[in-house]
């Protein structure tokens, strides 16, 4: 079944991005764009992650900064003037 019509993201994809390490709604956007156009699957996509064990949301959890910004590219910082 699709869970994003937008770019024709299964909720098997979903979850094969989830068991390689994706545990948010904004990781399986970087992984494949779900999400990312009209937002309306988004909540379907947490359902399909619930809350169950993750080991990247483990390691967020005890502070490791290299997992919080995982999968996301850095934003160029405004020049002072």
């Amino acid at each position: 079944m699709y869970v994003c019509s937008c770019f024709g993201i299964t909720e098997q994809q979903v979850r094969d991005h989830a068991d390689k390490g994706a545990c948010t709604p904004r990781q399986i956007a970087s992984a494949c764009k779900a999400g990312t156009d009209c937002g309306g699957c988004v909540r379907r996509i947490q359902a399909l992650l619930g809350r169950g064990a993750c080991p990247r949301r483990e390691l967020a959890d005890q502070g490791d900064p290299g997992v919080l910004g995982a999968g996301i590219s850095a934003l160029p910082q405004p020049q002072a003037a």
